[in-house]
C-alpha cells in the first residue's frame, strides 16, 4: 500500500471505517464519490430526513479522505411545535458521527397558505445568507430520483417548457451560488437503508402525508403509476434525452446573444439586432429573458408570459416602449433597444 493510501485510511474514524466495511455502504460510497466533483469546501444542507443524513454522512467521509472542512447546517422552520426539539435531535445525532452542525431559525409568522412554497424560500434564504457570510459558494442538497420525478410532474402541471422540466440537474447556480444534487442519481431505497444502518434514525415529517400539498398528490400519482409497469430507468432515459435537447436550445441561445445583441457601455444600453428574432421561438424566448435579467439586474427572471406577450408585440410592430423586469425596452425601426429602468 503507498503511503498517501495509507494516510488518507488513517484520517477516516474508525467509526466511518466499521460502516464502509458493510457492503451495500461501500458500494454506495464508491457511487457518490465517483459523482461528487469537489475540492474545495462546501455547505450541507441537513433537514433530518432519511435523504439529508445519508447526504450527511456520505459528505462527511468525502471530507476527511480529500481534507476538507464542510459545514452543516439544519433548519428549523418552526412550522411544527415538534421541529426545534427535532433540530437538536438531528444536531445531536450528527455529533456523533463526528458532524458539527449549527441550527438555522425561521423567524417569519407560519403563513396561512402556499406553506411548502413558504418554507421553501425562508430556507434558501437562510442557507444563501451563510454561504455569502463564510464565502462559500457551494451549497449541498439532498435531492434524489425520486425528487426529480415528482419536480417532473409538477413543473408538467404548472404548464413549463422544456427549460422548467429538466431544472433539477446536479449542479444549478442561483445568485452566484452552486446548487450541488450528487444524490440525483440515487434511488430512494438506498439513503434509507444508509439512515437506519449508519445512525438509526430519521425524521419522517408528517407533511409527507397531507394530500393537500400538490408534490404529496404528485408522490402518490407516480407510485400509482409505477403499479402498472412505470420504469423509474426508462423515466430516467426520457429526462436525460431531454436534458440533452436542452443543451442544444441552451448552445443556440448563448449563439444568438453572442451574434445578434450588443452593448454600448458609455450609454449603458443593449441593441438587439433585427436577426435576434430570426430564430426559433424558444430561442428568442430564453435569449430576452436572459438580457432582460442582465440589464434589470433583478435576483429572479420575468414571468413567461410577460416575455410572450414582449415577443407578440416586437413581431406585430406594436412595441413602443415598455418596463419589464427592471428594464425599459424600446423599439426604434427594427431594432430594439434595452436600458437599465432609472
Amino acid at each position: 500500500m503507498s503511503l498517501k493510501n495509507l494516510s488518507v485510511r488513517n484520517k477516516i474514524p474508525k467509526k466511518y471505517k466499521d460502516k464502509l466495511s458493510n457492503q451495500r455502504i461501500n458500494k454506495i460510497y464508491r457511487k457518490f464519490e465517483n459523482s461528487f466533483k469537489i475540492n474545495n469546501n462546501f455547505i450541507v444542507a441537513v433537514s433530518g430526513g432519511a435523504d439529508s443524513l445519508a447526504l450527511a454522512f456520505l459528505t462527511k467521509l468525502f471530507a476527511f479522505k480529500n481534507n476538507l472542512n464542510p459545514k452543516y447546517f439544519i433548519v428549523d422552520h418552526k412550522l411544527r411545535k415538534e421541529s426545534t426539539d427535532e433540530a437538536f435531535k438531528v444536531k445531536k445525532i450528527l455529533k456523533s458521527l463526528n458532524i458539527n452542525s449549527h441550527i438555522l431559525r425561521v423567524r417569519s409568522k407560519k403563513p396561512q397558505n402556499s406553506i411548502q412554497s413558504f418554507a421553501r424560500k425562508k430556507r434558501y434564504d437562510l442557507l444563501f445568507s451563510k454561504c455569502n457570510k463564510l464565502r462559500i459558494n457551494n451549497l449541498v442538497l439532498g435531492h434524489h430520483m425520486d425528487d426529480l420525478f415528482e419536480n417532473f410532474f409538477l413543473r408538467m402541471i404548472r404548464g413549463s417548457g422544456l427549460k422548467g422540466l429538466v431544472s433539477l440537474g446536479e449542479k444549478t447556480q442561483v445568485k452566484n451560488i452552486n446548487l450541488l444534487r450528487p444524490l440525483i442519481q440515487f434511488d430512494k431505497k438506498d439513503l434509507l437503508f444508509i439512515s437506519k444502518f449508519v445512525f438509526n434514525f430519521y425524521v419522517d415529517d408528517p407533511s409527507n402525508y397531507e394530500i393537500k400539498f400538490n408534490r404529496i398528490k404528485i408522490r402518490n400519482f407516480i407510485g400509482q403509476l409505477k403499479s402498472i409497469g412505470l420504469d423509474k430507468k426508462k423515466f430516467q432515459l426520457t429526462i436525460e434525452n431531454l436534458k440533452r435537447s436542452d443543451k442544444t436550445i441552451r448552445f443556440y441561445v448563448e449563439k444568438n446573444k453572442k451574434i445578434n445583441s450588443l452593448m454600448n457601455q458609455r450609454k449603458n444600453k443593449l441593441i438587439l439586432k433585427e436577426d435576434f428574432f430570426d430564430n426559433s421561438y424558444e430561442v428568442v424566448f430564453r435569449s430576452l429573458s436572459d438580457l432582460i435579467l442582465f440589464m434589470g439586474k433583478k435576483q429572479n427572471p420575468v414571468r413567461g408570459k410577460k416575455i410572450d406577450n414582449i415577443i407578440d408585440k416586437i413581431e406585430n410592430k406594436r412595441l413602443f416602449k415598455e418596463t419589464l423586469g427592471g428594464c425599459v425596452i424600446k423599439m426604434v425601426n427594427h431594432t430594439i433597444i434595452l436600458t437599465k429602468e432609472h
